[in-house]
């Protein structure tokens, strides 16, 4: 990514990467970036390290892990010198303890509310699940901040091209309803990054509205 001299952004190339941040439970105090931040929310094993290794064009730089769970910490990737992409511990994993559970879940909410340059939230659901409580409380939050919304749904590879285009309407039809306006969904597979050129154009996007709103 590589802003021009008329204010457009040109279509995403990643050159650079750094792990710059991790804040646990312990953090007194969140960093402040003074550039734009997407956050990547989701359900503990949804895929949102699987799909920042992709979009930064790197194998294992984001931790993966088996166990759904295990990522009790906010780290912040440096992309390109001009934005962040803010990896959230995920939610709802019912075998974690609880008082981890609540410690992380103040951590991502000391995060939204503290955060002066968080521009956009990727919310991602395994296309095979339909959204449980936990992703509807947090599609509501998302809704409610004004910030801007788009749904991945992960593990596009993992059903059939048939089934993938019906479970893709599903879902966007039970976000949308329950918002009431249509949500932005794009559906993406690790396998063939399919999916990945679309949210790279929306990424570009808020890279571009920054750059206007700075000017």
């Amino acid at each position: 990514m590589s802003t021009l001299a008329c204010g457009k952004v040109q279509k995403m190339i990643i050159k650079k990467v750094e792990l710059e941040t991790v804040a646990g439970v312990t953090t007194k105090k969140l960093p402040e970036t003074g550039q734009p931040e997407i956050a990547f929310a989701g359900r503990s094993n949804a895929g949102k390290s699987t799909l920042i290794n992709a979009l930064m064009n790197r194998r294992n730089y984001a931790r993966v892990s088996e166990t759904p769970g295990k990522t009790q910490t906010i780290n912040y990737y440096h992309v390109n010198d001009e934005l962040y992409f803010v990896d959230l511990p995920g939610y709802g994993y019912a075998k974690v303890k609880t008082d981890f559970r609540k410690q992380w879940g103040k951590l991502i909410e000391g995060y939204f509310n503290s955060s002066n340059d968080l521009r956009a939230i990727f919310l991602l659901m395994d296309i095979r699940r339909d959204p449980n409580e936990d992703d509807c409380m947090m599609l509501d939050w998302m809704a409610s901040s004004g910030l801007e919304i788009l749904v991945v749904a992960t593990k596009a590879d993992k059903v059939k091209r048939q089934e993938r285009i019906r479970r893709v309407s599903s879902l966007k039809k039970t976000l949308s309803d329950r918002l009431g306006r249509e949500v932005d969904l794009i559906s993406f597979s690790a396998l063939d990054k399919s999916g990945r050129d679309e949210i790279y154009d929306v990424i570009d996007g808020i890279l571009e509205r920054s750059v206007k709103n700075n000017d």
